[in-house]
């Protein structure tokens, strides 16, 4: 009996040191996988941002960016004090109003230091005065739409895409339809309502319309 119970005990120690193993492995291939898909999203930011390259200064002590695209933020300290930099002017950038901007506030170290609050308020401070002194663009959000359209109907459909100035306009005949084609273009956000319903009046209330 004592020899069972020690044989079982063994099994069952056995057991464990086996799922341990096993989760360890599994552990360490999510870890690489982690780091691989980091300096993957590092190397496309980095693609990315070519204009924040272009104007750092790298004989400059901290070279601490943000930017905001859409709901999208970034930003980095460059060695100052976490949150005393990137933070600061992420927040100038929404006080402002402005969307697809970017702001590089340079600095040179001159020996003095400024303290956490300091930083904050310089970083932030530099950073509200060159979004207020920068020339701005209006940009029209564009929206990706494809349209299922019969043959017979091309010749009318592409008119209403011109007069409503759609860009990128591509054509597909790989749908697996007789007879249909697939076109994608890109419209301006505020006329694709306008431009759906122009495109059933004139063409046909069947078309399939797809967005992204």
């Amino acid at each position: 009996m004592t020899v069972r119970a020690k044989t079982a005990e063994s099994k069952r120690t056995d057991d464990r040191q086996e799922l341990l193993s096993r989760s360890f492995d599994t552990w360490k291939k999510a870890v690489k996988n982690m780091i691989y898909k980091t300096r993957e999203l590092t190397a496309s930011l980095v693609k990315e941002l070519p204009w924040q390259t272009q104007v750092q200064d790298p004989r400059a002590t901290h070279n601490c960016w943000a930017y905001k695209v859409g709901n999208q933020y970034r930003s980095k300290d460059d060695g100052e004090v976490s949150g005393t930099a990137g933070k600061p002017i992420i927040s100038a950038i929404a006080n402002s109003g402005l969307d697809r901007v970017m702001v590089v506030v340079i600095r040179h170290y001159g020996g003095i230091k400024l303290g956490t609050g300091g930083l904050v308020r310089a970083y932030g401070g530099l950073a509200t005065e060159c979004l207020k002194s920068a020339p701005t663009r209006l940009i029209k959000s564009q929206v990706p739409m494809g349209v299922e359209v019969s043959f017979d109907l091309l010749g009318v459909f592409y008119r209403q895409l011109q007069s409503f100035k759609a860009e990128d306009i591509k054509q597909d005949y790989d749908t697996g339809k007789d007879g249909i084609t697939m076109v994608t273009f890109k419209i301006s956000f505020d006329q694709a309502a306008a431009l759906e319903e122009a495109l059933k009046t004139n063409c046909s209330r069947n078309l399939v319309f797809y967005k992204h």
